[in-house]
Formats: structure tokens, sequence, C-alpha cells
């Protein structure tokens, strides 16, 4: 079908060329033909009315009648009075002059003047009187209205009308497909085809090696179905892409659209929601209808938990029936009684836990890919596609960002990379370097640099001692994050961080989790050893470590007392339970052991700190002496860390449990965030 319209289109071209004066014929448009009907109508209406007679009052009919100028005189309807005038008058005063000025100048036929006498009786008989008086004949005369109805009514259809369809454009969302009330069950997809693409391709997209694979099947099997046919397979109904924010779900979507030469329709979960009942079940039904009719042909539906969310488990009762009817119909679409040979359909979401079970069996989405967060060796791939653009310097070392970034995801080394380009370009370098890089990596962690911000000296001091608390704390417990650097340079919300690299590791241990609880504490327990009291600075790692202790307890099973007891709901069926799943003892016993737990590590924190004073004290002085300390600095305080392990070999897989680099933040006020 494609070619033979090509082909059409090639040979009027060819023919327009050969004959350049027969250009593309003008279709008529039937408006000129309500421009004509309203002219006549407008003429009829004026001409009957003698919408060019002078108009006047009864005192000037009365002074000609005086001087014998009137030949007859009309009353028409009752209400106007028309003035004939004699025609051997005519060219004399005062009608030469106002005749003359009149739209009829050069009539002699007349009506020449009139005047409207209203419903007077009174005034009627008068003008039959002086009439008579003068022996001037006069006669009675009714005229139809019609000529005038009519342009009343065609005004008053015309701006209803126009006010209709201003009003029907406005709800149903301008124009375009949707955009006019009859279309507002019509599906609102961007569609891809006849060589309209993305220009993004699979080579395009650096990492997600797994998830290319997959997709890259799908779509092989467009291309070549012969190929899987032979060997009686079938091609996958759907497949749903799954993973946290930012990790190219939407990205490797814009890949099968470039890859594909097949329809690629493009919508939004929200592009189904409409303040009209039952709208979103005929979105659904127009789009796999336009689908099947170009099939074979994807469709890819982002954010797809907008109408995907499992069915019942809104609080509000009623508030979710057209969403759940607009689910009802995508399940039967997709694997209904009616067949649906030749659409796939691809879903992206960062939410999968929400989304209905149905929706997810197999024979609606038959895979399920999970996009995770990059690795090392996939960060390192992305940031080579972000830094093509860019101008570097040869300080820039990609594997020392790639190690620098561990839990970013791809849109973060992105954000990175452009930072970077700010900061170079800010500082006015003519390219970018390693230490750019390094402040668009602490810009995007902790926040804006705040140099300004009026500190007191005994605050300045405090703060100082908070960060070199975790600083002390982290280097002298072996589970901790290897630190990066400190600084008590306000930066965000925070009068200071420590910044630390975790470890890129797939399992986390008890002694793992506590070790970093005790480092976190270390900030609060170094105030409280130095100066025998504490601040609210606090916050942040306290809401750390008791969500940390709590997920222990309750969600790992890492406490004796409790045991190997996990309340934890990865389908989030109990996402709108109001009750907790266990007893109001079981509740006291994991408050007794989230409190016995921080409190054994904050204890340690301070144990470990009071041991340490001479050199928790020389830090705390040489931050406050630079501001800024390195990995470097404490070397030369504390030696060498007591459980330094060689660095790992660069592997491949998952980052779980990791995070960006932690930033443990100093000394604010906080008073109203606690």
């Amino acid at each position: 079908m494609n070619d033979r319209r090509t082909k059409n289109n090639v040979e009027n071209n060819e023919k327009r060329k050969q004959d350049p004066e027969k250009g593309p014929k003008r279709s008529f448009n039937f408006y000129w033909i309500y421009g004509i009907i309203i002219l006549v109508i407008l003429s009829i209406n004026l001409f009957q009315y003698g919408g060019g007679v002078v108009k006047i009052d009864p005192t000037e009919y009365q002074e000609m009648l005086d001087a014998g100028d009137v030949q007859r005189v009309v009353v028409v309807n009752d209400q106007v009075v028309q003035v004939f005038i004699k025609k051997d008058r005519l060219d004399k005063e005062p009608h030469k002059d106002k005749i003359k000025d009149s739209p009829i100048s050069g009539s002699n036929s007349g009506p020449h003047y009139a005047f409207n006498m209203g419903t007077s009786n009174v005034l009627k008989d008068r003008i039959v009187e002086e009439a008579e008086k003068h022996h001037v004949p006069y006669e009675y005369e009714t005229h139809d209205n019609w000529g005038r109805e009519i342009i009343n009514w065609v005004l008053f259809f015309g701006v209803m009308i126009a006010i209709w369809m201003f009003v029907m454009r406005r709800i149903g969302g301008g124009a375009g497909p949707g955009g006019q009330i009859f279309n507002i069950g019509k599906s609102r997809a961007q569609v891809f085809e006849g060589g309209k693409s993305t220009n993004v391709t699979f080579n395009d997209v650096a990492g997600l090696a797994e998830a290319k694979e997959e997709l890259q099947e799908i779509v092989d099997f467009l291309k070549n179905p012969k190929k899987y046919t032979d060997l009686g397979a079938k091609i996958p109904k759907g497949a749903l892409l799954v993973g946290p924010p930012g990790t190219g779900k939407t990205l490797l979507a814009k890949a099968i659209a470039g890859e594909a030469n097949v329809p690629f329709f493009s919508l939004s979960g929200s592009d189904f929601v409409e303040m009209f009942v039952g709208v979103g079940a005929s979105r659904v039904r127009d789009l796999f209808k336009q689908a099947k009719e170009k099939a074979p042909a994807i469709i890819f539906i982002d954010e797809i938990d907008a109408i995907g969310r499992a069915r019942g488990r809104s609080v509000s009762m009623g508030a979710n029936d057209e969403r759940e009817n607009t689910l009802n119909q995508l399940l039967t679409e997709l694997d209904g009684f009616g067949t649906n040979s030749g659409v796939i359909l691809i879903g992206a979401t960062n939410r999968a836990d929400v989304l209905d079970r149905a929706l997810m069996r197999p024979g609606r989405f038959d895979r399920q890919i999970f996009v995770d967060m990059p690795d090392l060796n996939e960060r390192e791939e992305i940031l080579r596609v972000h830094l093509k653009p860019l101008k570097l310097d040869i300080t820039v070392d990609v594997s020392f960002l790639a190690r620098q970034t561990p839990g970013f995801s791809g849109a973060d080394l992105a954000n990175i990379c452009n930072e970077a380009a700010l900061i170079a370009a800010r500082k006015k370098k003519t390219s970018v370097d390693k230490q750019d890089f390094l402040d668009a990596v602490d810009r995007v962690i902790g926040g804006l640099e705040k140099k300004n911000k009026i500190i007191t000296t005994e605050e300045k001091k405090a703060i100082a001692y908070h960060e070199a608390g975790h600083a002390t704390v982290s280097w002298l417990v072996e589970h901790a994050s290897p630190l990066i650097k400190v600084t008590i340079v306000p930066r965000g919300r925070s009068l200071g961080a420590a910044w630390y690299l975790p470890e890129e590791r797939h399992l986390t241990t008890a002694e793992q989790m506590l070790d970093e609880m005790c480092a976190a504490l270390g900030g609060r327990a170094a105030e409280d050893v130095m100066y025998g009291k504490v601040s609210t600075g606090a916050l942040s790692d306290l809401e750390k470590v008791t969500k940390q202790a709590y997920a222990m307890i309750t969600m790992y099973g890492l406490n004796d007392r409790i045991g190997n007891i996990s309340y934890y709901d990865s389908s989030g069926q109990n996402e709108y339970n109001f009750g907790k799943p266990y007893s109001e003892r079981q509740a006291q016993t994991i408050d007794e052991e989230v409190s016995k737990m921080v409190e054994n590590q904050y204890m340690r924190a301070k144990r470990i700190l009071n041991e340490n004073k001479d050199k928790l004290t020389a830090l705390a002085t040489q931050l406050l002496d630079k501001e800024v300390i390195f990995k470097e600095d404490l070397e030369k305080i504390f030696g060498d860390r007591p459980f330094q392990k060689p660095e790992a070999p660069a592997a491949n897989g998952h980052t779980n449990g990791t995070s960006a680099p932690s930033v443990q933040e100093s000394p604010a006020d906080k008073t109203e965030q606690a």
C-alpha cells in the first residue's frame, strides 16, 4: 500500500514538472456560497427598507408640506412615513443639497425622505389631516420583515455555533486527533512509520546488554519471522521494561522505534485518562484498531502504571472506576476472545509492584525485562557516550569517573557531564578537566556550595568535630565505606559533609550494616565526647540509622530475638492496609531491639573516639584550617587503615545495595524538619 502511494506521488510530481502551468487543482470552497447568500439577504433587506433615503424629523416634513414640495406620502406598517418630492422641486433648495449627499443621489423615483412616527395614534392622525389639508395623496402599505428576520436568525445561529465549536475545542484539548468533541475517544498515540523515525538505534544505547538482547530478538522477529516460525515459535505478545528512574527504559523504546521497520505507536499511560466517562476504554479500542490495520506493529506505553494499577486497591470508593474500565479494556485487547495477531505491546514502569496481576501474566506480557542501575563497566560506556560532544582535557580519566559514581543511573551520568561543562564554562576554561567532573559530582550529590553563609566560630568548630567524628570512626571500623573527602563548607541544606565511596557488592552482612551505623553515629558521638552535649545537626544521620535498624530486624531477619522473620511485602498488597502485620507485643519487641541496636553502636562510636581523642582533635583542627581534607590527610594522622583491602578488579554484575557516594551531613539548624 505504501509503495503504491509513493508511486502515485512520484507520477504526479513528474506530470507537474512536464506541464508547470497545470498546477494542482484547487478545490471549490463552499464558504464562498455562504458569503454570497449573506450578501443577497443584506441587499434585499437594504433596498426593501429604503436604506438610502434621507432621514428627517416631523418638523421638516411640515415645512415641505407648507412649501408645496410633497408629491405623495406612504405610511409603511403604521410606523414609517415615506415622503416623495415633486420632480420639478428636486433641483431646488433644500432638496438639491440633501438628496445630493444621500446614498441614492440621482434617483428621481423616491421615496426621498422618511421619518419614524412610532406607534402614536395622535401623530398618525395629525399626519393624515395635514396631508388632506394640503391636498397631498397618502396611502398605507404593509411590508413583510422576512429579510431582517432571516438576518437576525442567521447571526444568532452563527454566534451559537461559533461558541459551541470554541468550547468543544477547549474541552477536547485543542486541534488534532482527539481535539474535536466527536474525536474525544480517538487514540492520541504518536505514530512512527513511512520513513519517520526517532533516529536512535541500539548502537546509541550504552550498557544494558541483556535488555538490548531481549528487545533485539523482538525486532528481529518482525524483520525475519520465517527463522522463528519454521521452528514453531510465536512472537512474544508483550514485553515490560521495569527499573528505577533514569536507567534508560524510554531510550530503549526509542531504539526499537528506530530499528524496527514497522509502524510504532508511542504514548503515555496518562493519555488514556480523561474527564469524560468511557473515554479511556474508547481510546484503547481505537489504538489497537489502528495497530491491527497496520500490523505487524508495535505499541509502546510509557508509565503504564497510570492505567495498570491493581484493581480494587483505591481507598476511596468509586473513585477509580474509570481507570479500572480502561485497564479491563486493555486486558481484553491484549489477550481476549478476539484475535490480536501482529501487535506487540511494550510497557515501561518503575512501579511494577503496583501493577495488576492479570496484566503481568504470560500471554499479555510474556517478558519482563529488568533494567537495573549500570555497573562499573556499563557506567564507563555511558560516560563515553555523553563525553563525546565535550571538549575534554587530557587529565580526564573515564575509568576513574566510573569508579567515583557507583549507583548512578544513566540520567545522573548525563547530568554530571553537563554540569562539568557548565562549571568549566563558568570558570572560563577552554576545556573540561578532571576537577570540573569532581565538582560536578559534589554538586549533584551534596547540592550548591554556599561559601558566603554566615556561621559563628563556635558553630564552625562544632561542625568540624562532627565531620571529623564521621571520618575517624569510618577509618577505624572494618566494613565502613572508604572515605573520599570531608568538608565543612556549607553545601545544599547541610553545613558540612563527608563523602564515602560504597563498595559495589551483591550481598550485605549484619556486620557491614552495623559498621555503617556506627560510622553514621560518629558525628553525634564526637559532639558528645568533645562538648558533653549534642545538637540538632545529626537529623539525617539518625534518620538513616533508624531506618537501617528497622530494616535489619523487620525485613532481613538479622536479629536474634525476633528471629528469621521478614514482614516485607514485595507484592505491595499491604500498601493500603491500616494495621501492621504483627501484634502489639511484637511491635514493642521490635522497638526495643531497634533502640538497643542503635544505642550499642552509639556507645561503640563514643568508645572509639575516646580512644583516639588526640587524633580526632588534630583532624578537626586541620579541617578548620583547610575546610576540605582528603584521604591522604587522614593517612598522615592515622597511618594506614587497619583493614585496608586491595582494590578489586572491575567486574560485570548488578549493584544491589549500592548507592551514590554517601554524604554524612554536618550539624545544621533543622528544628523545623525535626
